[in-house]
């Protein structure tokens, strides 16, 4: 009784966090689909991922033997596209500020012609 009370636990918990990772990869495509391109933004993402990455690291803590076996290797899979999420996020916030950099230059360089 104790052991499936425990392996059921395991198993929940591993949902839990794959539930959280789908929640984090909403939030990428929210922003993405604003445009909301700003290092503020990215630094908050940044903060959820790395939210993301401990709690896995106390989830693996947790893990016995052969327990959520399958839950474990979903969450892991889950957690590895919000990486390659937030790794997207990145590169578009860089190209917006790039872009925005040129702009200003290029306004400046036409101010003064």
């Amino acid at each position: 009784m104790l052991p499936e009370l425990f392996e059921a636990a395991r198993r929940d918990e591993w949902k839990e966090f794959i539930a959280d990772c789908g929640k984090f990869q909403g939030e990428i495509d929210r922003e993405i689909a604003k445009q909301k391109f700003t290092f503020g933004e990215l630094e908050e993402e940044e903060q959820s991922l790395g939210r993301l990455q401990r709690w896995i690291l106390e989830l693996d803590k947790r893990q016995f033997a052969d327990i959520a076996t399958s839950e474990a290797s979903a969450a892991r899979d889950a957690l590895e596209r919000s990486i390659a999420s937030l790794n997207h996020y990145a590169g578009l916030v860089y190209d917006a500020m790039r872009v925005s950099s040129d702009s200003m230059a290029e306004s400046a360089e036409a101010a003064e012609a």
